[in-house]
């Protein structure tokens, strides 16, 4: 009974490495890094520069002024994490997510005790 359960966790674990590393792939080579919160841009050397309301000296100022060092921290920290979830980010965590519970699910059949009936009846007690 826990051979068949092993070789059916194995399999869940091929299966989500081989899904999840293709949908990365696709969402990295389809993804844009476009940002929702640009405010304007700056001109140097010819290319454009998006300027968010994060790097706005104004904004973070404001922020600041009405909720001290620790919500300037909670915004960045906000922030970063949704940026986790668009673009190519979304590619690494995605492939990071994958290879974690691929990893569990091989782990977890690795480390199922082995069958009652084969080792029952001679096994020894440590």
């Amino acid at each position: 009974m826990n051979t068949r359960h092993r070789f059916r966790l194995n399999l869940i674990g091929v299966l989500v490495l081989v899904l999840g590393l293709t949908v990365s792939v696709w969402v990295f080579l389809t993804g844009t890094d476009e940002r929702s919160d640009v405010i304007g841009y700056e001109m140097v050397d010819g290319k454009a520069y998006p300027i968010t309301t994060s790097d706005s000296k104004r904004y973070r100022h404001d922020l600041e002024r009405f909720g001290g060092k620790s919500a300037v921290f909670a915004d960045d920290l906000a922030r970063w994490f949704t940026s986790l979830w668009h673009g190519k980010r979304l590619a690494l965590t995605l492939a990071v997510l994958t290879v974690g519970i691929a990893f569990a699910c091989f782990r977890a059949a690795e480390r199922m005790p082995a069958d009652p009936g084969g080792e029952g009846k001679n096994s020894t007690q440590d």
